[in-house]
């Protein structure tokens, strides 16, 4: 039986304790020592009445040279270690997305770790070339993570100039 994949009206630490199996910082984003922005809608997969996927997305501000947007932030995926490969990432990215595509947003933009570039790819993100800036308490740095971006409309595209995201990552 595929895993049904629906809006959660709210997204709680037992839930990823649930798909993870309590697996602390299943991400390891804390590892970048920034502070990050919680998401606003929530995506999830559900398996036999289990967890077993994430994907959630948060409008944000972004500059982009003199160009500012707002865009899709996408974060917090997370399939559960047993049953990765399967396809529950896409699922609960592409379900994250096109809500947001529904609400007008025109690019995804998503921070990850260069191992996972290529999975991103597979979903249809392509590679941010150059640094972004965001925003952090004690004031703007440079994202250690990679950011990538998708198209969310026909035709959109991204600027060419230096981005720096205006509000903590996501």
């Amino acid at each position: 039986m595929s895993p049904s994949v629906i809006r959660l009206a709210r997204y709680t630490m037992s839930d990823r304790d649930e798909i993870t199996g309590g697996v602390v910082g299943p991400s390891s984003v804390a590892s970048t020592g920034l502070a990050w922005r919680d998401k606003v809608v929530h995506f999830g997969a559900r398996q036999q009445d289990r967890l077993v996927a994430h994907a959630g997305w948060v409008q944000v501000p972004l500059s982009v040279g003199a160009v500012r947007l707002q865009v899709a932030g996408l974060g917090g995926v997370v399939v559960a270690p047993g049953l990765r490969g399967q396809g529950l990432a896409r699922s609960v990215v592409a379900a994250a997305m096109e809500h947001a595509c529904s609400l007008g947003m025109e690019r995804g933009l998503f921070f990850c770790w260069p191992d996972l570039i290529p999975l991103y790819e597979r979903l249809g993100w392509q590679v941010l070339h150059g640094e972004v800036q965001v925003e952090q308490p004690r004031g703007p740095v440079l994202m250690p993570l990679r950011a990538m971006w998708t198209p969310l409309v026909e035709g959109a595209q991204w600027p060419t100039e230096p981005a720096r995201l205006l509000s903590l990552p996501m």
